[in-house]
């Protein structure tokens, strides 16, 4: 169900030179992470040159082997991400996570400017703050632009899990906007390879599918027997290249957080550059050494579990309470692979207006980024997103966290 995303009225302002950094450093690890995708599902060579360990990525709960050796439209497996940024005090960002199987909050972002155009309508306009408005547009054009052999008036729709889903309101907001049918998978059926949406004229054949839902509910013939939610089918007509899957089946791997600390040498190796956005330091608890040094420093620590997300399944040690200490220490010694450990960085501030008066609150930055056939496309901006209790680092929407506009201007 719908939970409240307190927004903060003041807009939170980057310049221009700092979003063409910004931009240049998703970009570039955007070509990588896509270069990866295809070469775990395929000849593998990164792992057989060592770069990245194979049993990392054989542990992965989101390495998918059902669509090895697939082939997905034009080479690309992220068309759609959320970019995770924060700043550190020196004024570094750093990318904190990446988003790449159903990133969430675009129409936040969208909603959060259409509320700002009203609240500072002047100020807008003589900021001369880039625009995000054309989001729909331009996914509405990724989206077609992945249809199998390549049709001009391919039909696409937005499979999402339901009214039940905690994004359902970006769900039907994005497909309205798009113009697209909103589907549930009881809406869908497979007949010879082919994927079909049932309407009132009859069955029609559908192309592109962008869906909100999880792997493991996508096609309960392969994944979860147990789905209600998938098409039974879908798999066998993705892999015959009857319909294209957004984002594509088995990203998980590359979004996974013990993974994302080798994402450095993925650039460095797919594309021989140094990355442009540096990650935050990442210590793999697999290793005796890592580990050691984790426990010893533990209250300067954040302790992550590498399948959870929105906040959940972490452990901040200078907040932590001993026996919550001995509790994931124990937890890291019995599945070392489960948990990944970061120095805790002091986010960056902005101003908030709280209680009648601007007050400083630490945020983030989700960019949103497309990537279609002609190249890859950041909307200037993106989502900033506020931790709007006194003192604490935590955005997330699920642990209390609001969000603000964010203006791109030249100052």
């Amino acid at each position: 169900i719908e939970k409240i995303f307190p927004f903060d009225i003041i807009p939170r302002i980057l310049t221009n030179k700092e979003w063409e950094h910004i931009q240049a450093g998703i970009t570039q690890r955007l070509k990588a992470l896509n270069l990866f995708l295809k070469d775990i599902y395929s000849d593998q060579q990164i792992l057989k040159d060592g770069i990245i360990p194979a049993d990392l990525i054989a542990s992965c709960p989101h390495y998918t082997r059902e669509v090895f050796g697939i082939k997905v439209p034009h080479d690309l497996y992220v068309h759609i991400s959320g970019i995770d940024l924060i700043r550190g005090q020196d004024g570094t960002f750093y990318i904190l996570e990446d988003n790449l199987r159903t990133p969430s909050g675009v129409s936040y972002m969208l909603e959060n400017r259409e509320v700002t155009k009203r609240i500072f309508p002047g100020m807008l306009t003589q900021s001369k703050a880039r625009m995000i408005n054309n989001y729909p547009l331009l996914l509405h054009d990724i989206l077609g632009s992945l249809a199998p052999q390549q049709l001009s008036n391919p039909t696409v729709a937005l499979l999402t899990p339901g009214v039940y889903n905690s994004a359902y309101f970006e769900h039907t907001f994005l497909a309205r906007q798009m113009g697209i049918p909103l589907l549930e998978g009881r809406d869908l059926l497979v007949d010879n390879h082919k994927v079909y949406m049932k309407t009132t004229a009859g069955l029609q054949q559908v192309h592109v599918i962008y869906r909100r839902l999880d792997d493991d509910y996508l096609d309960p013939l392969v994944f979860r027997p147990d789905s209600a939610l998938g098409v039974p089918g879908l798999l066998s007509a993705y892999r015959k290249g009857n319909v294209a899957i957004v984002n594509a089946v088995g990203n998980g791997v590359a979004d996974d957080k013990a993974v994302y600390a080798y994402v450095p040498d993925m650039i460095k190796y797919y594309l021989n550059e140094e990355a442009i956005l540096p990650n935050v330091p990442t210590y793999g608890l697999e290793n005796a050494d890592a580990r050691q040094y984790v426990f010893d420093n533990i209250g300067n620590m954040v302790i992550k579990r590498t399948n959870q997300s929105g906040g959940y399944g972490m452990v901040m040690g200078n907040k932590a309470s001993e026996k919550e200490l001995d509790e994931v220490k124990q937890a890291i010694l019995d599945t070392p692979r489960e948990f990944i450990a970061q120095p805790i960085i002091k986010l960056s501030t902005v101003p908030c207006f709280i209680d009648g008066k601007l007050q400083p609150r630490h945020v983030d930055l989700r960019p949103y980024a497309l990537c279609g056939p002609s190249g890859i496309r950041i909307v200037p901006g993106g989502l900033t997103r506020v931790a709007l209790r006194e003192g604490s680092l935590v955005v997330n929407s699920s642990q209390g966290g609001g969000s603000k506009d964010t203006w791109v201007v030249d100052l």
